[in-house]
């Protein structure tokens, strides 16, 4: 089975016959022992470091479906590498436009995408409040909230409420979490532990379900919640919606209320947090792990694991919007 592979450290990505030839450099420049990846058993790279590599490896990359995902020294991504798309649809692609154009539409899509994530925090909410966390009226608050979702009729309005469910979702983290202080969400740059967590794992979930996209006839640039814009894939910045309280926010509370890692595992720099390398591979060891475990899907009868769900996410909302069947988001039921 295909898997993904993360690169820390500066260095050189090359072709070495069918084999992914990475060589780190330490702090001088000097080549150290070169890593070999055999690429059919490459499904994605993440690059945290400076790599140099030229048009003959990406070519390479390209023919054999490899995408490469680029985040800078403070854990943003950057943009990604993606291989020629092999499910093209010229009807797929004048139903999703069709879709953003009608305004109705593209409401009751971008609804959806916010009902589900909304649902999905209180899940988490729930969960935690269940055993001795003291939940109740943050829950009560988001389900009001939520209530409203429903009945908004503009994107700048729903986004307003999605604003505000996630501003006191992230204020339920100060009591879920034992030993760190969430405080108010900073981004760009975070300004403490869980917020740079939230950011990097943030990051992880966009690149996860941009893949997705790309193995599906959905054209990554034509969004409903989110505005397109350029230079971005704002539908996998939807479907993240759905996705990061179940990946994202499940993996922080483990890895910073099972102590896997601690305070010694950020530096703290003048105006932002970052995380140290070693923390960043438990955390992705983490949400690895997160995205293989598996649940028994209700209507399909069989197991089927968290990134197989990001995948059958799009395929749900190809229906939809080629007009087969109706698009109903993820909610979590287990």
């Amino acid at each position: 089975m295909k898997k993904s592979y993360y690169l820390f450290n500066p260095g050189r990505l090359s072709r070495d016959d069918n084999t992914l030839k990475f060589t780190p450099v330490d702090e001088a420049g000097k080549d150290l022992k070169p890593r070999y990846l055999p690429v059919e058993d490459v499904d994605e790279l993440y690059v945290f470091g400076s790599i140099d590599a030229n048009s003959a490896l990406y070519n390479f990359l390209g023919k054999n479906d490899i995408s490469v995902h680029f985040f800078d020294y403070y854990e943003n991504y950057t943009g990604s590498f993606q291989p020629k798309k092999k499910l093209l649809s010229g009807k797929m692609l004048i139903a999703q436009t069709k879709a953003y154009l009608n305004e109705k539409k593209r409401i009751e899509i971008a609804r959806k995408f916010i009902d589900a994530a909304s649902y999905n925090m209180l899940k988490n909410l729930q969960y935690y409040n269940r055993r001795g966390k003291d939940l109740e009226p943050i829950i009560e608050i988001i389900k009001l909230l939520q209530a409203k979702v429903q009945t908004s009729e503009k994107i700048p309005e729903l986004m307003g409420y999605e604003g505000n469910i996630r501003k006191n979702y992230y204020d339920a983290f100060n009591l879920i979490i034992n030993d760190f202080v969430m405080g108010t969400r900073t981004m760009q740059p975070p300004t403490n532990e869980v917020n740079s967590l939230i950011s990097f794992g943030n990051m992880m979930c966009y690149s996860e379900c941009l893949r997705s996209i790309h193995q599906t006839q959905l054209e990554p640039t034509i969004s409903f919640l989110h505005e397109p814009g350029e230079r971005r894939f704002s539908l996998s910045l939807d479907l993240a919606e759905v996705f990061k309280p179940i990946l994202v926010d499940r993996v922080i509370f483990k890895v910073l209320n099972k102590n896997m890692l601690k305070k010694e595992d950020f530096d703290f720099k003048l105006n932002y947090v970052h995380i140290k390398d070693k923390a960043k591979q438990v955390f992705i060891q983490a949400f690895e792990e997160r995205l293989g475990e598996t649940i028994m899907h209700k209507s399909l009868e069989r197991k089927v694991s968290y990134k197989r769900l990001i995948k059958l996410e799009c395929y749900k909302l190809q229906k939809d919007l080629l007009g087969i069947e109706e698009y109903v988001p993820l909610k979590i039921w287990w």
